[in-house]
């Protein structure tokens, strides 16, 4: 498998973009952005908070991952506060669920075509932005979770025809789709899809086709659960002892192998980790930098020792 090409771009901050280069919805990110959900740790200083996303801007970071039911609006006001028109950042939302203050979960579906502009309305508020530059549509098709039942099972067709009217009115910029098969993709193809968020690491390929067809028509793959979880029983690939042998060879900790291996997987590959933690933002952005040589992608890819797994980059 060849290995991606180390890209002297930087971001508008004038940092090295983390990771590389990247394409996502028509435009340039580093391929290692951030995921705002852990924010909501960090609830009760919310200095902490901004500071934490300032730092992602230094780091070479311009992709940050939110949604409105992130700590009931909390990562996007701190979002707002945080990240200045300068720093060029490309903000990402999803759409699909709202947050439940009396459920036994933080958060419950929101699926219905209402509900989906409703939660790109409260978004656009509380970001403070005119146009949300892509949007990601959270069924449940699949992956770990909530499923859907009575009326929050939606037809695709309802749903799209919603969010590509938010689109033509240029509240949105781009679609997207999360936990979504592959039959399911395929059927929405025609409008327009620009990244797709599944469930996907080292030790969970089920979605390698879904992967490949992305690659084939230029749409982003943005991994959740990229080193696993107890969620469902998710392996944690920072247990698979493949990656702990990589990780002592190459100095490196095995989460940031394993964020590693996703980039060198395929080159539309676009990551998103998560931490409410400074020195742990720090290692993630470090895993865009490590070099896995071709023996040591032949001994991951062949931890799950599937032939379609192997050589997206080929």
């Amino acid at each position: 498998m060849a290995v991606p090409a180390r890209f002297p771009e930087v971001t508008a901050s004038g940092a090295p973009r983390a990771g590389g280069t990247g394409r996502l919805a028509g435009r340039t990110v580093s391929r290692v952005g951030f995921g705002a959900m852990q924010l909501e740790r960090l609830r009760t200083d919310r200095g902490a908070a901004i500071a934490m996303l300032r730092r992602c801007v230094e780091l070479g970071v311009d992709h940050i991952d939110t949604a409105q039911f992130y700590g009931h609006g909390f990562a996007n006001e701190a979002i707002r506060e945080a990240v200045r028109p300068a720093d060029d950042v490309m903000v990402v939302s999803k759409v699909g669920a709202e947050p439940d203050t009396e459920g036994p979960l933080p958060l419950r579906l929101a699926q219905r075509p209402e509900q989906l502009r409703a939660s790109v309305e409260d978004t656009l508020t509380t970001l403070g932005l005119d146009q949300i530059p892509l949007v990601n549509l959270r069924r449940t098709d699949t992956g770990p979770g909530l499923r859907a039942t009575g009326d929050q099972l939606v037809a695709l067709d309802d749903q799209l025809d919603v969010m590509t009217a938010l689109r033509d009115e240029g509240k949105i910029g781009a679609i997207g789709l999360s936990s979504v098969s592959l039959d399911v993709l395929r059927s929405a193809l025609p409008a327009g899809i620009a990244c797709v968020q599944n469930a996907y690491n080292l030790l969970a390929r089920d979605d390698e086709d879904m992967l490949r067809l992305c690659l084939d028509e230029g749409i982003a793959w943005v991994p959740y659960f990229p080193l696993g979880s107890a969620f469902d029983r998710m392996p944690k690939v920072t247990d698979e002892p493949a990656v702990i042998a990589a990780a002592r060879e190459l100095n490196a900790s095995p989460a940031q192998v394993g964020l590693a291996w996703l980039l060198h997987h395929a080159p539309n590959v676009l990551l998103i980790p998560g931490t409410a933690d400074p020195d742990h933002l720090g290692a993630n952005v470090r895993a865009g930098a490590v070099t896995l040589d071709e023996a040591t992608l032949a001994t991951l890819d062949a931890v799950r020792g599937r032939s379609g797994d192997i050589a997206l980059n080929q």
